[in-house]
């Protein structure tokens, strides 16, 4: 579905338009996604913000790649970055006494 979304855009063209034909500000991103959690009876405090460091925590589940996070994030370290999305030293931890060759 999204594939078909996406086709023929550009890396530059906005995903989503305001009524007038703009790309939609921060504000007006921020305020659909929170009514959107309201209709769909959620009562965490979800954002914008909470989207991004989602994209970031299932993107580092899927390539386990934090530098490019890094990149993407435009934070200053990789600790910084797993911090954000939330790798925790216990997952860390776990991960590295139960790995095996």
């Amino acid at each position: 579905m999204f594939e078909d979304f996406i086709k023929d855009r550009k890396n530059e063209e906005p995903l989503f338009l305001s009524h007038w034909g703009n790309r939609l500000d921060r504000v007006t991103a921020y305020n659909l996604v929170r009514n959107a959690c309201k209709i769909a009876g959620l009562e965490e405090k979800i954002g914008t913000h909470s989207m991004r460091k989602s994209f970031g925590y299932h993107h580092y589940q899927q390539f386990k790649d934090v530098i490019i996070l890094q990149k993407i994030f435009n934070h200053s370290s990789p600790q910084i970055t797993l911090r954000y999305i939330g790798i925790d030293q216990d997952a860390i931890d776990y991960s590295y006494n139960n790995f095996i060759l």
